[in-house]
């Protein structure tokens, strides 16, 4: 079969996974210059946080671009790609290797190296829309409170332990469930209509389904359909009951709750009383005000299908 990626960089960062992933560099090379046309295929390693936006944003001559890696390699390269022209735009493709899977789940890919190139090398570009919170994109989530607390807790574990999984983000989400379980107070405006006032304990905003290793905040986020899902959980929540939640969470069984609001939405302008927890794609965020915009089938990615399970 002829592989039409064109010239074709793979940005990979070494130390990732407590150095893990040096090995599985030379294996996913090994593997695509087997498969794609001579000469047309490179490899850049990282060098420090942040180094994948300067990688992907400046990268010359390439159709493609590869990360190997979890969602934080993924969310550097989509804003690196993302700063460029439309029409300089390189196709992303993803091995997720990574201790955070989410986007890789969303978009049909398997974890397992192998088979992730496997299945990349039969896979056409599609489009899929791309959110931007202030003056940074992202591919699969943002949120603010509970789960971002979560979220970030979550990173500082795995640095600390080596360990990855569903099992340490559910560790991190029952002890920030147990002795963090804050209420904030916002003003959201959404698709220019009127501002609400309220108070969450959780509020996501969607691009795809997942966060957290897996966990269905928002079942019916599609990464094609041109908005974003909302979940947001309202006080009064007691301790019980948010555990309860969370563990619906897993499979997406809590949006019926009466604590639970969801909602959709192209852009919405959020601000909190006091600066709450927060996160794009597993990466802290600052701050009190933000701007959350849609850019419908803004980057184009190599994926089989888009919509989870």
């Amino acid at each position: 079969m002829t592989i039409s990626w064109g010239n074709t960089l793979l940005i990979a960062n070494p130390v990732a996974q407590n150095g893990r992933s040096a090995s599985l560099v030379d294996r996913v090379a090994g593997l695509l210059r087997g498969r794609l046309p001579r000469d047309s295929f490179r490899v850049e390693l990282t060098k420090r946080a942040g180094h994948a936006v300067d990688i992907a944003r400046e990268a010359q001559g390439v159709d493609t671009v590869l990360v190997l890696g979890g969602d934080g390699i993924v969310h550097e390269a989509a804003n690196g790609l993302m700063a460029r022209p439309a029409d300089d735009r390189p196709v992303l493709g993803v091995i997720a290797s990574g201790s955070g899977n989410d986007f890789a789940k969303a978009i049909g890919l398997p974890f397992e190296v192998e088979q992730a190139c496997e299945v990349l090398l039969g896979c056409e570009p599609r489009p899929i829309d791309i959110g931007q919170v202030n003056d940074r994109f992202f591919v699969e989530t943002l949120s603010f409170g509970l789960d971002a607390a979560i979220a970030l807790d979550t990173v500082v574990r795995r640095k600390k332990t080596g360990r990855t999984g569903t099992a340490l983000y559910m560790e991190s989400g029952f002890d920030q469930l147990l002795h963090h379980l804050d209420t904030f107070d916002y003003a959201l405006r959404v698709d220019n209509g009127e501002t609400k006032s309220g108070q969450s304990i959780t509020f996501a905003v969607q691009n795809g389904p997942y966060y957290g290793g897996g966990f269905k905040v928002c079942p019916d986020a599609q990464l094609d359909d041109g908005a974003f899902d909302l979940c947001i959980a309202h006080p009064p929540i007691g301790v019980l009951r948010a555990c309860w939640l969370f563990l619906q969470a897993k499979d997406g069984r809590h949006t019926k709750s009466r604590q639970v609001e969801m909602l959709r939405a192209t852009s919405l302008h959020l601000e909190f009383s006091e600066e709450p927890p927060a996160q794009t794609d597993g990466e802290r965020l600052r701050g009190t005000s933000f701007d959350v915009r849609m850019h419908p089938s803004a980057l184009r990615v190599l994926a089989p299908r888009f919509n989870a399970e």
